[in-house]
């Protein structure tokens, strides 16, 4: 006689997907003064890295879009460990191999975002159709564990670099890659549903039909871009704007940012069913703005830390919170729903450290403007949160 189903290991598998994920977006980030330094790598051309990264994602998210229900989500999540894995690894050998190191990064960055893109797309998905209770507070707690895997690549590397030194880079690297490839044996067993029956879900063009929809992916944009632009630029802005050591500044940068983001996600996880998820969202979105402007324009590094961390609090929700208020409000949505959401969050997340790399470039390598200009996405965020609310109250 079989058992039922244990989605217990589906979502084990889920969590170590998004700490692969956190690996990929937050590892070399953490280097981006190391390759200015040691490549001679300007800072526009270093917020290029980020902005392939999440361009990579996105344009994987359009596909997936297309291709995930015809090739089938295990294959496609296998195969998003295997590209994380190799991508993580190439990392350690490839620039040092090619005539332009800038070119072997991105070449790596490239690979490895396009397992971070199909995690992305799919693990949200794959835990929305198993039969869990509370589905807001799950996915809320699901994508807790990215800042969980933030926290512990921040930690872990600045660990290893304060033993080993920073030189060793390429090493650690490559013991990063073997979470990814640890992870393919749990995906090969776990069970994994679908959201919708075949043939039931929306499609691309219908999603792009419905108003609601483009309301929808504003939010996604601005919540990836609120989230993204701090946490990729906090410890080059930490180390460069604010003056302190780099040991100190992933710790309270970055890290303390990973901590409180995560720490956000697990509260709404456990009080989900207390809180109004629109009015929540909208006091973070406030919140937020008031964090980049105490980041960017205090004249005290303690302060200026302090709103850098505290943004984490800010933007924990905006992700997740968006995914359960777009699969409660367009359930039939599907595979295309989830990946069209990925990829405007990604869009965001490309935008947002672009923005703050593009403006810092542009003054002089002043970060501290930088990260004010990425002020402007919790803004159009509360903007967007305003009219989704009114439409609430109608009852569209």
């Amino acid at each position: 006689m079989t058992g039922s189903p244990d989605y217990g290991r589906t979502l084990r598998a889920c969590y170590l997907g998004f700490v692969t994920q956190a690996i990929a977006a937050n590892f070399s980030p953490l280097l981006y003064l190391t390759f200015h330094e040691t490549y001679g790598i300007s800072l526009d051309r270093i917020a290029v890295i980020s902005t392939v990264f999440f361009f990579t994602q996105l344009l994987t998210d359009f596909f997936c879009a297309r291709f995930v229900d015809r090739l089938g989500y295990r294959r496609c999540v296998v195969a998003s460990e295997v590209f994380s894995g190799v991508g993580l690894a190439g990392l350690a050998i490839v620039p040092d191999l090619m005539p332009s190191p800038f070119a072997g990064i991105l070449c790596c960055v490239v690979v490895y975002a396009v397992g971070s893109g199909l995690i992305e797309v799919l693990v949200s998905p794959i835990v929305e159709a198993c039969p869990f209770e509370n589905k807001e507070g799950t996915m809320s707690l699901l994508h807790s564990f990215y800042c969980w895997g933030a926290v512990g690549t921040i930690l872990g590397s600045t660990l290893f670099f304060v033993v080993f030194g920073i030189a060793q880079w390429r090493i650690l690297a490559v013991l990063w890659a073997l979470i990814p490839l640890y992870n393919i044996a749990n995906f090969c067993r776990c069970p994994i549903e679908h959201l919708v029956e075949d043939g039931k879900g929306m499609s691309i063009g219908e999603l792009f039909r419905t108003p609601l929809f483009w309301l929808l992916a504003l939010l996604m944009v601005c919540s990836g871009s609120s989230e993204i632009a701090m946490a990729q630029w906090a410890s080059a802005f930490t180390e460069a704007a604010l003056g302190v050591s780099k040991t100190a500044g992933d710790l309270a940068g970055p890290c303390l940012f990973a901590v409180l983001m995560g720490l956000s996600r697990v509260f709404y996880g456990k009080k989900s069913e207390q809180i109004d998820m629109t009015r929540y969202m909208l006091v973070c979105g406030a919140l937020c703005a008031v964090c980049y402007l105490l980041a960017s324009l205090s004249p005290s590094a303690v302060l200026g830390l302090a709103g850098c961390a505290a943004t984490g609090i800010t933007v924990g929700i905006m992700w997740p919170g968006t995914i359960s208020l777009s699969a409660k409000h367009l359930p039939r949505g599907g595979t295309a729903l989830f990946a069209l959401l990925a990829l405007a969050g990604d869009l965001g997340g490309s935008a947002g450290p672009l923005l703050v790399g593009e403006v810092s470039a542009l003054a002089e390598d002043n970060l501290k403007l930088g990260i004010l200009a990425g002020m402007i996405f919790p803004l159009l965020l509360i903007a967007g949160l305003v009219v989704l609310r009114r439409k609430e109250k109608k009852g569209i």
